[in-house]
């Protein structure tokens, strides 16, 4: 079992690969990643959301925990999110995390989310919000561990 993670966009900038590598190397399963990353709709607007979504959607496992990073989500601190990740992977449940395109996701991804997710009310660029969730799971990692990377 690993997180898994589905993102609409480009393969990651290489000052992106360089931080996410850094995270990676640190984590330990269930929390390690494994990258899926899907081509942007050649549409715009609606359609493009929709396109993405159906993409999306047909990657799911259907008993999958499934996290969707959406600006709109809740905003919860890191050892909130632990329990969450730690509570799926309890119940024998894989997790993945959705980062959508540039139009979000549709209502029917929103859906199927067993946690909507914000990571801020600012919105980020997609390469951004990749370091930063790598960097939050081994966060998570840790503080399910009790160690010491976390400080209260």
């Amino acid at each position: 079992m690993s997180v898994r993670v589905l993102a609409v966009g480009k393969k990651h900038e290489s000052w992106v690969s360089e931080g996410i590598g850094r995270y990676e190397k640190r984590l330990r399963k269930p929390f390690d990643t494994a990258w899926q990353l899907l081509p942007h709709s050649s549409r715009e607007g609606e359609a493009a959301r929709a396109e993405e979504s159906d993409r999306l959607l047909a990657k799911l496992d259907r008993d999958a925990f499934v996290v969707l990073l959406d600006e709109r989500g809740r905003n919860v601190d890191s050892p909130e999110l632990a329990r969450t990740l730690q509570g799926a992977f309890d119940a024998g449940r894989s997790v993945t995390v959705i980062i959508g395109g540039a139009y979000g996701v549709d209502d029917r991804v929103r859906a199927r989310a067993d946690f909507v997710w914000s990571l801020s009310r600012l919105v980020f660029p997609h390469q951004l919000v990749r370091l930063v969730l790598v960097e939050q799971l081994y966060r998570s990692q840790e503080i399910s561990a009790n160690r010491s990377y976390h400080h209260v």
